[in-house]
This record gives structure tokens, C-alpha cells and sequence, in this order.
């Protein structure tokens, strides 16, 4: 798929420098491509830095990215034993009163008594919630840096406040990058920018269908041990990390005053408060609003354009589960020219007239 020379790595340009950019730069350094990763603003500074960062490889029905979705746990599982400074949280999920219907092949449905040994702070424990012993949860933007850290140590350079005015295209393929800097050569330039990635694929004549879809992240000051797993309920969808930093989040619900994130992080606040023993000194620290590149069939958007040569694009929402196996797997299909098998739901084709 690349078109390295023979005395040379190819040369590979990643726009986007937030969890799947970095997991891509790092598993691409990692087979020995030359990897420059482009990055408008700063490193996570997109929808990364307001992730709540579940890795719930669940699924409500027919999942068309099944056995995607299935190796997404075992990918960073790997990744953890590979890359210095990336930690996860492997408490599991509990689940109850969302009635979505998501169910995987470890779910566990616990009763009472099981709800609150495993969750003790819980006020009042339902009768029955489902588990999920082995989805966890991690710092999106630590894990970013951590794998553009070992990115660069495999060679790989990282350009942070340097957005991307065009590209450079010969014979219908793209050759190149244009930055206020410089133009960079690429045998292949990946785009990985969040919901910027239409933007770019537009500049290339090409309409990607991938719109930004809200969501309020909310982060707390509290006091450590009040959740010990993931927990998604009616009332509430939080974490809590061993300092005591407790996540949550909230649907989008509209722009109006009582519906902006810090008046959400308050009714959020007196919920968990109503929900968990010791949460009464619960302070919000902060509320803000994360756009998430939501595909329109809401399908990853993974794989080379079908109608120009040199691009590969990588969209998707849940970006922070998924990083790790698509990662790994459209690396390898840059590098090898191989197609992975688990990826073929994704194909940018399926939106485009070839």
C-alpha cells in the first residue's frame, strides 16, 4: 500500500494527535515506517481531552464491527505490556436501569448482595445490574502522550501547533503535506483528526459523512474509594481514579442556560450525592462540552479512499476503546498492503461513487 523505495522506511504523515492518531504513529514507528505525526493544536487537545475514556466493547444488536469490537480489550492489554507510562483501570462495569441492551460474551448479572460487595458506597443497591469484569478505563490524554512518547523513541517526529493547509497531489495520488513550515513528502498521509477529518478529506474533493456529535464530560474533586468500577445507571455514569478525580458523563441536550455544562455539573453533582454514601463533598472542577466524529451510519470510517491514491482515514466513535486494535490492525494494512479482515465494515467506499 505504501510506496517506500528500496533503501528506505516509507514515509508515513499522520494528522492527529489524539489517542488514535497516537496509537496508529506508534504501532506504524513500530514496524519501521518514518512517521511524522501533524497536530494543529496541542497533544490530546480535541475530543481526547474530554473523553471519559470507558473501554466498553458492548453492543446493543447486530454489530456490524463485531470482531473489531472483540479484539479492542486484548489490544491494549498488549499495549500495556509494550508501551512505558501507560496504566489502565481494569475494575469491570456495572450496569443497571439504562435498559440499552448492551450484553457481551463475559456479562455477569449480579444480584443485591453482589451489587453492593462490589460497590459498597452505592445507597441504594438495585436488585439485579449487569457486570462486566473485563472493560476498564484509563487518562485519554495520559495514554496519548505515553504512546507518542514511545512513538518517539521508535524514531517517529511529533509537530504539535502545526495545522495542515493542503496537500500535494501528482497523477491522483497524494505526494505531500503542506504546513506553514514546510512541505512534507509522504508516501502516505493518514488522516486521524477527529471531526477535522471531513475538513481534510474535503480539501482532497472527498465527502466523508462524519458530524460532530456532542457530549458533556464532567470531572470532580472527591474523595477516594466511592466507586471502585465503571458504573452507568439511570442516575449517573461515572469513574473514579485512585486520587479521588471522579469522571461523568452526560448527554447533550441542547445550548439553552439551564442545559450548559456547568448547570449540568451541578445536577449531576446532587445526583451522584443522592446515590453514593460520602459523596457530600463532591466539588466540580470541570464541565465542558467534547465533539465526538460520529460516521453517519455510525460504522468507523477506516481504510484508503477509494478515488485517490495515498490516503488512508481512520473516524470513529468510541475512538478511546477502539484506539489499540485499530492501532495495530490499519498499521498493519499501511505498512503490508494487507487487508484486515475485522476492518472491512469500515471502508470509506461505502460512502463514495468509485
Amino acid at each position: 500500500m505504501t510506496h517506500e523505495g528500496p533503501n528506505r522506511p516509507a514515509r508515513i504523515v499522520v494528522i492527529g494527535a489524539g489517542i488514535v492518531g497516537a496509537s496508529l504513529a506508534y504501532h506504524l514507528a513500530s514496524k519501521a515506517a518514518q512517521v511524522t505525526v501533524l497536530e494543529a493544536g496541542g497533544i490530546a487537545s480535541g475530543v481526547t481531552g474530554t473523553s471519559f475514556a470507558w473501554i466498553n466493547t458492548s453492543c446493543a444488536g447486530p454489530d456490524p464491527i463485531a470482531a473489531l469490537r472483540g479484539g479492542a480489550i486484548a489490544a491494549w492489554h498488549q499495549l500495556e505490556t509494550q508501551v512505558p507510562g501507560l496504566t489502565l483501570r481494569w475494575h469491570g462495569a456495572l450496569s443497571y436501569g439504562t435498559q440499552d441492551g448492551r450484553v457481551s460474551s463475559s456479562s455477569i448479572v449480579l444480584d443485591g448482595s453482589g451489587i453492593a460487595q462490589l460497590e459498597p458506597q452505592l445507597r441504594r443497591p438495585p436488585e439485579q445490574a449487569l457486570y462486566e469484569p473485563e472493560q476498564g478505563a484509563l487518562d485519554a490524554v495520559a495514554a496519548t502522550h505515553a504512546l507518542l512518547a514511545a512513538a518517539r523513541v521508535l524514531g517517529a517526529t511529533v509537530r504539535t501547533h502545526t495545522p495542515v493547509l493542503g496537500f500535494a497531489v501528482r497523477d491522483a495520488q497524494v505526494t505531500g503535506v503542506e504546513t506553514v513550515a514546510s512541505l512534507i513528502e509522504a508516501d502516505m498521509v493518514v488522516l486521524a483528526a477527529g471531526t477535522g477529518t471531513a475538513r481534510l478529506a474535503a480539501q482532497l474533493g472527498v465527502d466523508l459523512p462524519i458530524h460532530a456529535s456532542p457530549a458533556i464530560f464532567l470531572r470532580y474533586q472527591a474523595p477516594p474509594g466511592l466507586v471502585r468500577a465503571i458504573i452507568s445507571s439511570h442516575a449517573m455514569e461515572v469513574r473514579q481514579a485512585e486520587d479521588g478525580t471522579m469522571l461523568a458523563a452526560e448527554d447533550y441536550v441542547d445550548d439553552a442556560p439551564h442545559n450548559q455544562p456547568a448547570a449540568i455539573a451541578l445536577r449531576t453533582a446532587s445526583a451522584i450525592r443522592e446515590e453514593l454514601e460520602g459523596a457530600d463533598f463532591l466539588r466540580p472542577e470541570l464541565a465542558c462540552i467534547g465533539l465526538r466524529p460520529m460516521p453517519a451510519d455510525g460504522v468507523p470510517i477506516i481504510g484508503s479512499l477509494p478515488n485517490i491514491k495515498g490516503v488512508y482515514v481512520c473516524a470513529m466513535h468510541p475512538g478511546v476503546a477502539l484506539a489499540a486494535i485499530v492501532g495495530q490492525l490499519a498499521s498493519g494494512e499501511i505498512v503490508t498492503g494487507e487487508p484486515a479482515p475485522a476492518l472491512e465494515a469500515c471502508r470509506p467506499a461505502r460512502f463514495l461513487a468509485c
